[in-house]
């Protein structure tokens, strides 16, 4: 028996004056049969499931109709690449176990995950980074994600778009752009942008269209799309999830992480995918860093006695989301946290280069190298060697060339090897050091804090499929280039569209800015369902 959950609210604030818009959802994207999964929770499945009031097979259809008359028709966001054709027959599995075992033991059995389509999964569904050149690589198996997800019951239902190759393709794109998937649209005004590179992922959970979702980052690409669609995203401690399976851009600096609705649904994926994986060296040092269980660090009083400090390098550059920023501070100090300001945390060293700089220099080495690594152990049969090749081959198809050069990838074909180049291991020396000790370690123990706090990004701009993206404010940098983890949450709304917060610290520091968010998103609850606007 289904459960009518659609709750239309349609009050926006502005400023200090609140007044009602008439902004109703419009009927013909939602019907009555799927409706009861606005806004559902892991939790509110999981209970349904328990006490018979509908079976997986029934969460799982509903899902895929949803995506049928909201991704694919209707406003047709344009977030979901593919749909898993085995989704409905894994439901049935599931309901049989549910039948003979009557418990649940895992907190992900029969939920629907989409998985960002970078990431491997042995199954009838393509592993294509967006680009036509890959629509037929078929991957001989699972990455250590999909495995994981498999292990627990959940059910992938499908593979979303993203800006093609992670967004490691052109000198200037359209975020959310992808030459397979084309444009994705930003679910609250239509016309606006996803941000990227998790595009579809963002979009997917926004939109209702999955229970949650999986992106990856490497500067930026879980939290700007999080921020832009009003959504919960955690970017985790690099090595806190295995990359193994994962189409590649920097070694250094890449993970996937959980995107969500709430803090609760993000906190419980992070620790379903946690684990030491002998295929990525990286995670060995997380073995005493990390928790199966990370929901035990929700607390809804969990500001009390935080010492945050506030980064104020983007302050004056939007004076409507300067004003969110100070009630998001206000409610931070009434929820028991001390707030220290900062004016920055990465300090240029003399004869040395900013972090950025060197950030730059390894992601161009080890774009090269690890797509190389990752054609020839994924074991697929897609005619595609290397980087020199996938250029070669993308540039033949006009589709692909449509809008989009390709100067991020060529600059990587021109770097030589990571072990012939000294230039690469100096990078990478000296930018852990600029970004880490020198740089958020360093900060925190200053002032003792535990988190910072800062905007994630700027609002949503209007998608230009000629001129690309039109982003001016960012703070993932730190996270992103140290390595350590972030959150974002939202934090409300510019006109119809909204924008979020970050809490990061050092790394593994998740349970701690865990305890913030949630007890931040508790105070406030800022996510708002998209109403589907079709311009602004």
């Amino acid at each position: 028996m289904n459960i009518y959950k659609l709750i239309l609210n349609c009050t926006f604030i502005c400023f200090f004056v609140i007044s009602n818009h008439s902004c109703t959802t419009n009927k013909s994207y939602i019907s009555d049969e799927t409706s009861f999964l606005e806004e559902i929770s892991i939790k509110e499945i999981q209970s349904g499931y328990q006490n018979n009031r509908y079976t997986v097979n029934e969460i799982v259809s509903a899902y895929i109709d949803r995506i049928n008359s909201i991704d694919q028709s209707g406003p047709n966001l344009n977030s979901v690449l593919t749909v898993n054709p085995d989704a409905l027959t894994i439901a049935d599995s599931l309901d049989k176990i549910l039948q003979n075992e009557k418990i649940i033991k895992s907190p992900l059995f029969g939920i629907p995950v989409l998985l960002k389509d970078n990431i491997d999964t042995h199954d009838k569904m393509p592993t294509t980074a967006g680009s036509r050149i890959l629509q037929n690589a078929f991957p001989v198996r699972d990455s250590w994600v999909a495995k994981k997800l498999r292990d627990a019951g959940a059910v992938i239902i499908g593979k979303s778009n993203l800006s093609e190759w992670a967004n490691y393709r052109a000198s200037y794109s359209s975020s959310g752009w992808s030459g397979l998937g084309g444009q994705t649209k930003n679910p609250y005004v239509l016309d606006r942008n996803p941000c990227g590179s998790s595009s579809g992922s963002a979009v997917a959970v926004s939109a209702n269209l999955c229970a949650i979702a999986i992106g990856t980052e490497t500067w930026g690409s879980i939290m700007c799309p999080s921020n832009a669609n009003g959504i919960v995203g955690i970017k985790p401690t690099v090595g806190l999830w295995s990359r193994a399976g994962i189409i590649p851009i920097s070694y250094t600096q890449d993970t996937a992480g959980p995107m969500s609705r709430n803090v609760e649904d993000a906190a419980v994926m992070l620790g379903a995918l946690t684990g030491v994986d002998d295929n990525d060296d990286k995670t060995k040092v997380s073995k005493n860093n990390s928790f199966k269980d990370y929901t035990q660090f929700l607390k809804k009083e969990g500001l009390q006695g935080k010492r945050i400090g506030y980064v104020k390098t983007m302050n004056g550059k939007n004076h409507r989301l300067d004003l969110l920023m100070e009630n998001t501070i206000k409610d931070l100090k009434k929820g028991g946290a001390e707030i220290i300001e900062i004016n920055d945390i990465f300090q240029k060293i003399d004869n040395k280069k900013s972090p950025q700089e060197y950030a730059v220099e390894i992601m161009a080495h080890e774009f090269k190298d690890g797509l190389k690594k990752y054609f020839t152990t994924s074991g697929v049969d897609n005619h595609v060697k290397d980087l020199e090749d996938a250029i070669n081959q993308t540039l033949l198809d006009s589709i692909e060339m449509m809008y989009f050069n390709l100067d991020r990838m060529k600059n990587a074909q021109s770097k030589e090897s990571l072990i012939e180049s000294t230039s690469y291991q100096e990078a990478v020396k000296h930018m852990k050091t600029l970004t880490g000790e020198l740089g958020i370690d360093k900060v925190m123990k200053k002032h003792d804090l535990d988190a910072f706090v800062s905007p994630t990004g700027s609002p949503a701009w209007k998608t230009d499929l000629i001129n690309g993206d039109k982003y001016y404010i960012s703070t993932t940098v730190f996270a992103a280039l140290s390595g350590y983890p972030n959150i974002n949450v939202p934090m409300g709304f510019i006109d119809n569209v909204p924008v979020g917060v970050s809490f990061f610290g050092t790394k593994w520091s998740e349970p701690t800015l865990i305890e913030i968010a949630y007890a931040y998103e508790q105070r406030t609850i800022h996510r708002k369902s998209p109403k589907y606007i079709p311009t602004d």
